[in-house]
């Protein structure tokens, strides 16, 4: 697939999804990104600024299945990968899927619901396929998890400990719009009080599955410099030498920030990664993956503002 094709669908999913979210075009950016890199989004913000309605918008126009789960204490593994169940008309057990069967899930909480039931989705997103007594069912090529956490009400909730934060390739941080986009966002949905219609809003799929594929290879198969390559592992490495951070990024997270670096050029209508795209990359990809010292935290210092200090440190390729 050409680049050039790649670009302009990528624009046209744009403006399909503007005409139901308002603003969080950074946002939006991050998952074409975690997309085409083939990974998953976490995505992080206050409850109302559109993170449930941005994922089902973002897989209406993409054409691909999308099932949804609240993510609830009482909440099973069970529920998520599925079960056996006996047919007793034909006295067999029958497989019951559950809705991770899809290629966009939508994980509203995952902080809500108890380790067990998060590891059974993690597993899912790692090996791409699910095991129910005993028998591996994989998963479709276009399997992408959107899962959200909101930042207050942390009382009752069960974190996602770091090294399940690794599976996600992009944690995205979901502020409030502008007052313009508010006013805009009035204008054009202060009528209803439940989610949108995204169909009555026009949003039809513009790709399929043989697309996506299609794309990822291509993305797969951009140039990336041995001075771009020596950069992404120099970034990483300071981190783990960074005196405000416990424990810095590992070297899966070298992996991460090329293959994202690389779906970003291709956004972009490159077939070459800059140290710009690094740059800009660096704090969605690699801010879950460090530990603040304890003593950091007590100062207010922040793992962006971490990654913005190393970022200002290690040498730039020219």
């Amino acid at each position: 697939m050409e680049l050039a094709e790649i670009a302009e669908n990528v624009t046209a999913l744009r403006a399909s999804i503007a005409r139901a979210v308002v603003g969080q075009e950074q946002a939006v950016e991050l998952l074409l990104v975690t997309l085409l890199a083939d990974g998953h989004a976490l995505l992080e913000g206050m409850p109302g600024t559109a993170k449930t309605l941005l994922a089902r918008t973002f897989a209406g126009s993409l054409g691909l299945g999308f099932q949804r789960v609240q993510f609830t204490p009482d909440l099973m593994p069970g529920d998520v990968i599925g079960t056996n169940l006996f047919d007793f008309q034909s006295n067999t057990f029958r497989l019951t899927r559950g809705p991770v069967f899809t290629d966009v899930l939508l994980a509203d909480e995952i902080n809500r619901t108890p380790p067990k039931t998060q590891a059974a989705l993690l597993q899912a997103m790692q090996e791409r396929c699910v095991t129910i007594d005993g028998t591996t069912h994989p998963l479709g090529d276009g399997f992408f998890v959107v899962a959200t956490q909101n930042p207050i009400e942390q009382e009752g909730t069960y974190p996602l400990p770091e090294a399940q934060l690794d599976r996600f390739l992009v944690k995205i941080r979901i502020g409030y719009p502008t007052r313009e986009q508010e006013l805009e966002l009035a204008r054009r949905h202060g009528h209803r009080a439940g989610l949108p219609d995204i169909q009555a809003l026009g949003i039809r799929p513009l790709v399929d599955l043989d697309w996506l594929r299609a794309a990822r290879a291509a993305v797969a198969g951009l140039r990336l410099a041995d001075e771009i390559v020596a950069y992404v592992v120099d970034v990483v490495r300071a981190t783990r030498e960074h005196e405000a951070l416990a424990a810095g990024a590992s070297p899966r997270a070298i992996v991460m920030l090329c293959v994202a670096s690389r779906a970003l050029a291709a956004l972009r209508g490159r077939d070459y990664v800059l140290p710009d795209d690094v740059q800009e990359l660096a704090p969605p990809v690699l801010a879950h993956r460090v530990v603040l010292s304890p003593g950091a935290e007590i100062e207010g210092t922040t793992a962006d503002g971490v990654l913005a200090e190393v970022l200002r440190a290690v040498a730039v390729p020219r």
